[in-house]
Formats: C-alpha cells, structure tokens, sequence
C-alpha cells in the first residue's frame, strides 16, 4: 500500500471542491473510504477543516489531476518531494513517564538504589525518567515523602522493561572495578617473595646446613689419666667402707 497525502482530509476538502474527480479517485489518493469522501462533499465529514492544495505543496502535479478527470478508471499518483529532509536520530533521554505513574517513582529509585548501588545516577534517570536532584534526595533520605516510601520493582512498576534494566546493570558491573571479594589481583607482601622457597618435606629444600666442624681440641694425656687415677682411688674407698 502506497502512501497517502499530508493531511489527507484536508486534501480530500480541496479535490472535492476544486476538481471533477470522483469519489473513488479521491479515497484512493487520500486513502480514505469512497463514502467518507462522499460525506465530506455533503458537508457531514471533517466540517470545519480547510482545505489543502496538493499542487502547491508539492504533493500531485497537475498534470496528474488532469488525467484523472479524462479518465475515472486512472489513479492519481503521489508526487515524490523534491527536498530530502535528514533523518532525525532519536536521543536517548530521559524515559517518559505516564501522569498516573510518576507517584511511583520514588519507590522504583528506591529499590534501584538497594539492590543496584553500582548504578550511575545518568543509568537511573534514563530507567525511570527521574531527575538526579531526586535521586540525591532519596540516597541521603530527605525526600519530602522518604517516611511512606517502600522498595519497588520499577519493572512491576511499568516503569521500565526487564531488557532495559539488565542492560543498563551489565554496563554498570563492566565498569566496576574488581573488588578483594571477586578475586581481584593484589601484591604479595615483600618477606614472602623474597623467602626461600619451602620442601614439601618441611625445612630448608636444600638440606640442613650444619655449621663448620671446629678442629678437634688436642688431648692431653697427663689430665686423662689423672681423671681415671682419680676415679679408682674413689672406687677403692668405697670398697673400704662396705667391708
């Protein structure tokens, strides 16, 4: 199905007013409904409203009219516009919020703000359509309202699609840095890259090192004997006194 004039109505009012076109060349052209047409021209349809000429917007040449009007069987053909606007890229701003949900914004921050801590405050406007001096508000809990606030999920909510949220924590966990608790990386204290490494025997894994041996001190002989003269002297006294 092709497209159909600018405000197609209005442009019915003026071929019905201005051309000998019929009703079904009109409907086709308007994408409107023959008998739609057929009230217009009786003035019980689209009353009030003015009509568009299609020549001078640049929506149907004359040339075109004019064939129409010869034949009722020809079907009139949409100008193509001589001027290509640049398509406009949507923004990414913050999400619209219905009237008859913005009361329960403040509980979605809330509960983005419990179990999400990791989320930038830029994330959360963009969730739930907030601004960021209301979100300070609740983070510091003095918002006007913080006593009846409760937790909800702004997905419950309607406030904002499951997709969106996890989207928006994916990029959000990425951008943290790893915690002691994830298993993060951290140097190890010098005395333990600096020590030897340990035997799975237990002690030094290259063996005891036992200090030098010191030279063996000369005997003297004399002092030798004189200990053992001594100690037989002792063993004969004994001998003595038991008899």
């Amino acid at each position: 199905m092709s497209a159909g004039p600018l405000m197609p109505k209005a442009t019915a009012i003026w071929l019905v007013d201005n051309t000998s076109l019929t009703f079904e060349q009109i409907g086709d052209f308007c994408k409107l409904h023959p008998l739609e047409v057929k009230g217009i021209a009786d003035g019980e349809v689209a009353a009030g409203i003015k009509g568009l000429d299609p020549v001078t917007g640049g929506q149907l040449a004359r040339e075109e009219i004019e064939k129409g009007q010869k034949n009722p069987d020809y079907r009139l053909k949409l100008q193509e516009s001589r001027v290509r606007l640049p398509e406009v890229k949507r923004s990414r701003g913050p999400r619209y919020t219905p009237v008859s949900r913005r009361h329960d914004r403040p509980n979605a921050i809330l509960w983005l703000l419990r179990n999400h801590p990791e989320l930038k405050d830029a994330q959360i406007m963009r969730l739930v359509g907030t601004t960021k001096n209301t979100i300070q508000q609740i983070r510091e809990r003095t918002h006007w309202n913080m006593a009846s606030l409760s937790p909800m999920d702004p997905v419950t909510l309607g406030l904002a699609s499951q997709i969106d949220l996890d989207l928006e924590v994916s990029k959000a966990a990425k951008d943290r840095p790893p915690s002691m608790d994830e298993g993060g990386q951290t140097l190890l204290p010098a005395e333990v890259t600096t020590a030897a490494p340990e035997s799975p025997f237990g002690g030094n894994p290259f063996g005891e090192i036992k200090p030098p041996r010191r030279e063996e001190e000369k005997i003297d002989v004399g002092s030798v004997f004189s200990k053992l003269g001594g100690a037989s002297k002792r063993g004969h006294d004994e001998d003595d006194d038991d008899l």
